[in-house]
This record gives C-alpha cells, sequence and structure tokens, in this order.
C-alpha cells in the first residue's frame, strides 16, 4: 500500500466558507477517482504555530494507482484550487509495509 499524505495552510483571505468548499472537493474524489482504496480529510482541531489547515491522508494499491489519481482531470481541478487558497502545501508519500 502506499499512504499520500498533503496539507494545506491557507492565506489568510482564505474564508471558513473557502476552506470548507475545498475539504468537500477533496472528500468527493474518492467517490470519482477508483484507484483511491480510502481517503479521510480534515481540519485541524490544535491551531498550534506549525499546523497547517487542512489535511488529507489517502491510500493507493500501488504507485501506478497514485500517478492516475495524480493525473485524473478531476483531481488537477481541486489540486489547483488547493494551490490557489493556499501559502504553503507540503506532502509526504511512502510505502506502508
Amino acid at each position: 500500500m502506499l499512504i499520500h499524505i498533503v496539507c494545506w495552510k491557507y492565506k489568510t483571505e482564505t474564508t471558513e466558507e473557502m476552506r470548507q468548499d475545498h475539504r468537500a472537493k477533496l472528500r468527493a474524489l474518492s467517490g470519482i477517482i477508483s484507484d483511491v482504496i480510502s481517503l479521510k480529510v480534515g481540519a485541524d482541531v490544535l491551531h498550534i504555530e506549525r499546523s497547517f489547515d487542512t489535511g488529507v491522508v489517502a491510500t493507493f494499491a500501488d504507485r501506478a494507482g497514485l500517478d492516475r489519481y495524480t493525473d485524473h482531470p478531476e483531481h488537477q481541478k481541486v489540486a489547483s484550487l488547493g494551490r490557489e487558497l493556499s501559502e504553503r502545501v507540503v506532502s509526504v508519500d511512502f510505502l506502508d509495509e
């Protein structure tokens, strides 16, 4: 299994409504892209200095599944939105062995 984690630190002008819309669009990807085995999306609850605002944890069978997800047009739309709303985006991908 391949675990894909992404976190967004939104710009200060990103409203709560925009944040919720972004999270909803991220959640919807699991019903659109068949390679997604599991997908969890959430808002930060600690609000400490090092916190990011939104995180996603997705699971794929392998790198090929992650690549198909990454290249999917619907993912590309949501990824573009996330970049527009954010001052910083970070990710990590690792094998769950």
